[in-house]
């Protein structure tokens, strides 16, 4: 070969596009729960060796006193109740779970206060487990008006945003952390006009980030990245508007998220991959009408997602397994 073709077939080497990802690929999906007359906003984890989801049961989306559900299986295929925690009065809503240090089930939930359905009031609730079947009395933690909306460990502290505001008022959001998940230390406030649900993951190095849904202006979410100790964040628009958003870490680094998306005619329940700087929906799970709300966990090489859906009529509760490539 002479040494200008040599050099050439280097240059167009150089030059060559890498090859596309792989496209994440629907493995199963089943309906796991229809129990209640409107089952929504799950959650996912795994613990001792078993599945659990939770999730809220009522009659309707918004009033009345909601009830949180707790599944469990042992192989992901065959799901049982396992606890249904309720508080009189109460419209216990969004369950999110999270693995404490101590080797229990945390289980956070918005309390809200109805009359019909005009909302009076609320405050945050944490209950916890040793076995995912005998749950403490849910505790009210925080402030009246606030809402805890997931809780992500780290170095022996959970952290949390809890959004404040309703309705037509700008919602704010405020960073927390606790080593008990009891009593809560306010860390920074976010000047992230019209937050609400959020999502934190912490990288290894230690940085944190945030995806945020927000409800004024584009009404597009946010992600945020900051360092230890969390007192300096840097937003980033997301580029889509969100709902229930939740992401995750996997082994090897990369972040993948679910969410509501509002890009076709009718909503549905997509997965997306996601880095610091952008959120790109990549699957969408089958779903419509009221849904979304997903639990992720990475298990067996497979990206396992609980959500809920209305697309099969009633709203219930869904199970899918993602094979991403």
């Amino acid at each position: 070969m002479k040494r200008r073709d040599f050099l050439g077939t280097l240059g167009a080497a150089a030059v060559a596009p890498a090859d596309p990802k792989p496209e994440p690929r629907l493995v199963s999906v089943r309906k796991i729960w229809d129990g209640g007359p409107h089952n929504a906003f799950t959650d996912l984890v795994r613990f001792q060796s078993r599945w659990y989801c939770c999730f809220r049961e009522a009659e309707d989306h918004v009033g009345g006193d909601g009830k949180l559900r707790v599944l469990v299986s042992t192989d992901g295929d065959a799901w049982k109740s396992a606890a249904l925690v309720a508080e009189t009065g109460v419209d216990l809503r969004d369950p999110k779970f999270s693995n404490t240090p101590d080797g229990r089930l945390m289980m956070l939930a918005g309390g809200s206060v109805y009359e019909g359905k005009t909302f009076k009031g609320r405050q945050p609730r944490v209950a916890f487990s040793s076995d995912g079947a005998e749950w403490s009395r849910p505790q009210r933690i925080l402030a009246e008006g606030d809402w805890l909306w997931r809780a992500t460990w780290h170095g022996g502290r959970a952290y949390g945003v809890s959004y404040l505001g309703w309705g037509t008022e700008p919602r704010n959001g405020h960073l927390y952390s606790s080593e008990d998940g009891l009593q809560w230390r306010h860390e920074v406030h976010w000047d992230v006009p019209g937050v609400s649900e959020v999502t934190l993951r912490v990288m290894h190095d230690g940085e944190m980030i945030a995806l945020a849904r927000r409800e004024l202006d584009t009404r597009n979410g946010w992600i945020g990245v900051s360092k230890p100790p969390y007192k300096q964040w840097t937003w980033r628009d997301a580029g889509h508007r969100l709902g229930g958003p939740n992401f995750i870490r996997l082994p090897n680094g990369d972040l993948w998220a679910g969410s509501r998306s509002h890009l076709k005619s009718a909503p549905e329940t997509v997965l997306a991959r996601m880095t610091r700087d952008s959120y790109q929906p990549a699957l969408s799970l089958p779903s419509g009408g009221d849904n979304s709300y997903p639990g992720l966990f990475w298990h067996d090489n497979l990206l396992w997602i609980s959500y809920y859906s209305s697309h099969e009529g009633k709203t219930s509760i869904y199970l899918a397994k993602v094979k991403l490539g």
